[in-house]
């Protein structure tokens, strides 16, 4: 363990990066099939209205999420701080809050959900066609939230304590489950979208499983111990911080979805919806590429920070920016040229399927920047700066594509046309954003490595 973590500081980053990018990158690629699996079974085996109802239901997912990646990614970030700064017993605590924190959280949410889910759904821009789809799958979903916030908050601690590669399994075991087990519920058992849904919460429950035994060596530095589950209120408070980058990038998110869902719903009907759930999925996969990109520099670059070795943080940074670009070029590639193909993978409805090519060009016609905004505002929150991170998180959403996504229909000859261009046109001022503040902190960082530099050339050798 103490090897795990001390290569952060002296290891090539090069290799750092792809030792725990690499391991992140399957599991989040793997935790992707969780909902493109679900679609494709559900689109296939409920048709076209069902796959409506999950587009419905995914920003409540999303919400239930953001809850999550409240108290998970604050405080794998503080972990990774902590353990650069050999401050062990505090990295221990950070273990035992995220699991009372996770518990607290989700169970509040679980309980809201459930009394007001229709109108909720509703509010989401469900029909009442689509609700009763809706309501099926997100009933069972929140009967598991406990589980699934156990189930990210200790991946995202796994990673920052030296275990990508056992966070990947973590993963793996739970995406497989989940593919075995969707067709037996969906179609063997008659179960529908509750089945898609039960799929997911058994998975991930055998997956805690699996997490638990690696938190419980005794052989490990951070492991589960007396002492640690009673709440910390500088760690609480700090991990709070720096997750509420996240938090409120996924709340945000969810209001966006929640306006384009019913603008969509107000000029195109349920079948755009449909089209924006197909386009959401498929660029959903690459988007968690780049996610296990970030969380493959979110140890790296957080330990650097705390050790005070600037450079190799910014080097870090440098790399996941180039890999990145890389994935979403796919995106864009596929997108611009393939739509159709694509389409397809999800449903065999005609009108579908027409109804999404042309949206899907709009909307890829931008990925090629959304790599770099995405690592961009990760770089803020590996290295607990939270009010740029916040900043960054809220730009995209509330700054730019809530009032574009408001404005532009009535700019444009066919409204439903201008619902699709706000995401693209926001997705390119956020870019700029980023890269402004990006440029501004980076010449901090290297007037701090300067000084460093310049007190090393003027410190004596010490004598033999």
């Amino acid at each position: 363990m103490a090897n795990n973590t001390t290569e952060l500081g002296t290891a090539p980053v090069y290799k750092l990066l792809w030792k725990y990018a690499l391991p992140a990158i399957i599991a989040m690629t793997a935790s992707s099939l969780y909902n493109i699996v679900d679609s494709i079974y559900i689109g296939h085996g409920c048709g076209a209205l069902a796959l409506g109802a999950l587009t419905v239901a995914k920003p409540f997912m999303d919400i239930c999420a953001a809850f999550g990646s409240l108290v998970g990614v604050g405080a794998s970030s503080l972990l990774a701080i902590y353990l650069g700064e050999r401050d062990y017993e505090k990295a221990n605590m950070v273990l035992g809050n995220v699991i009372v924190l996770n518990i607290v959280l989700s169970a509040i949410v679980m309980a809201a959900g459930l009394i007001w889910l229709d109108p909720i759904l509703y509010a989401f821009g469900a029909s009442e066609d689509t609700i009763v789809y809706a309501h099926e799958y997100m009933e069972i979903i929140l009967y598991g939230n406990i589980l699934t916030h156990i189930y990210f908050g200790l991946n995202s601690m796994l990673r920052s304590a030296g275990h990508p590669r056992f966070s990947m399994t973590a993963t793996i075991v739970a995406v497989t489950i989940n593919i075995i087990l969707d067709p037996i519920f969906i179609f063997g058992l008659d179960m529908g979208v509750r089945g898609a849904a039960l799929a997911t919460v058994i998975s991930q429950a055998v997956a805690v499983v699996w997490q638990l035994t690696k938190f419980m060596d005794e052989g490990e530095l951070v492991r589960f111990h007396r002492g640690i589950w009673i709440l910390d209120r500088g760690i609480t408070k700090r991990a709070l911080a720096i997750g509420m980058a996240p938090f409120l990038y996924n709340i945000a998110h969810c209001f966006v979805v929640i306006i384009i869902n019913n603008q969509l719903k107000n000029y195109g009907g349920d079948i755009a919806i449909a089209s924006y759930g197909v386009i959401n999925r498929m660029t959903f996969v690459f988007a968690m590429m780049v996610m296990g990109l970030n969380q493959g520099m979110q140890p790296i670059a957080g330990f650097n920070y705390g050790a005070k070795q600037y450079h190799r943080m910014l080097q870090s940074f440098y790399l996941t920016c180039l890999y990145a670009t890389g994935v979403m070029a796919i995106v864009f590639v596929l997108g611009e040229f393939f739509p159709e193909a694509v389409t397809k993978v999800f449903t065999h409805d005609p009108v579908l399927i027409n109804g999404t090519i042309g949206p899907m060009r709009i909307i890829c016609c931008s990925m090629l920047i959304i790599g770099f905004q995405m690592v961009t505002g990760n770089l803020f929150t590996s290295i607990g700066m939270a009010g740029k991170s916040i900043f960054l998180s809220l730009t995209r959403q509330v700054l730019y594509l809530i009032p574009l996504t408001l404005v532009m229909p009535m700019v444009f000859a066919e409204p439903l046309n201008g619902v699709w261009w706000s995401i693209p046109i926001s997705d390119t001022l956020s870019a700029i954003t980023a890269a402004v503040m990006l440029w501004i902190q980076i010449s901090k960082f290297k007037k701090m490595i300067e000084e460093q530099e310049a007190w090393i050339s003027s410190t004596p050798p010490e004598p033999d």
